[in-house]
């Protein structure tokens, strides 16, 4: 499979460390692309429930991929999510093409985007954190019952389900809370003269335009997703955003089989389970 050349990749949501983490997936799709820039829009690694006893070699294979686009001199902008929190304290870090911000303004074919991960509209996080974990904790639990349930189902024969995405769709709570996570950002952006405003955090992959509250502007919105259950990201080439969906049989044959990135000595994955452990125990 050729390479598909990309002006921007956008991607939220990985949640690297965790059960749920497709990132198998994700890995084949990022040696599908040859982009411009990526931006990596929160929540990449997940710091909160990090544990050393669960990194497995995919997980590096997707940080060394990352890393090989630093290394090609691609631009890589890791903006912080709530999961990512601990990393805020190193925010405004450069390093060669890299960038570790809480968010950007991008000049994109004339038109400013505003880019951020979106915990910042969440009440939940503003003011009880630990509740905030305690729903991650159960939504990862929740996660890994699901896998568990759709490898039944496929060995079985039968089609696959999304517990928490059938949670969302049925309490109308959820997609309120979805509404207006997306007219908040869309009245801000608004305000600040922005023509695209671009989130993460939701879970929820989306591209539409929405007018401000009083009806007086309209920004593009979008949200990449996520890579635990819609495998989901944001591309943008030739002056048009899209959603890109992983779908299985568009990979039926791996690109770069004989990726040296791959074919290294993984043991030094060890360091960044140490790294990791270190922002864990670190005060903020």
């Amino acid at each position: 499979m050729s390479k598909r050349e990309v002006d921007i990749v956008v991607i939220s949501d990985v949640h690297l460390g965790t059960y749920g983490c497709h990132a198998k997936e994700l890995l084949k799709y990022l040696k599908s692309v040859k982009p411009k820039m990526l931006i990596l829009n929160g929540d990449i690694i997940d710091i909160w429930q990090f544990s050393k006893s669960y990194w497995p070699e995919a997980h590096m294979k997707v940080v060394r991929r990352i890393l090989k686009f630093v290394t090609d001199g691609i631009p890589v902008h890791y903006l912080t999510g709530n999961h990512d929190e601990m990393l805020r304290k190193f925010t405004d870090f450069n390093l060669g093409s890299f960038q570790l911000l809480n968010k950007i303004v991008l000049n994109i074919d004339g038109k400013k985007a505003w880019i951020f991960h979106g915990d910042i509209f969440d009440v939940t996080m503003q003011h009880s954190k630990w509740l905030a974990k305690l729903g991650a904790v159960g939504y990862d639990t929740l996660i890994l019952i699901n896998s568990l349930t759709n490898w039944l189902l496929t060995a079985f024969g039968r089609q696959k389900m999304s517990f928490s995405q059938k949670v969302k769709a049925r309490f109308k709570e959820a997609v309120k809370f979805i509404n207006q996570f997306e007219q908040t950002a869309a009245d801000l952006a608004v305000d600040k003269d922005y023509q695209y405003v671009i989130c993460g955090h939701i879970h929820h992959a989306e591209i539409r335009e929405i007018p401000n509250t009083d009806k007086t502007g309209k920004v593009l919105y979008l949200n990449s997703g996520d890579w635990v259950e819609s495998l989901t990201a944001l591309e943008y080439h030739e002056g048009i955003w899209k959603i890109f969906k992983y779908h299985p049989d568009d990979f039926t044959t791996d690109t770069d089989e004989d990726d040296k990135t791959d074919a290294e000595d993984l043991d030094a994955k060890m360091d960044v389970k140490s790294l990791l452990e270190r922002f864990k125990q670190e005060p903020r």
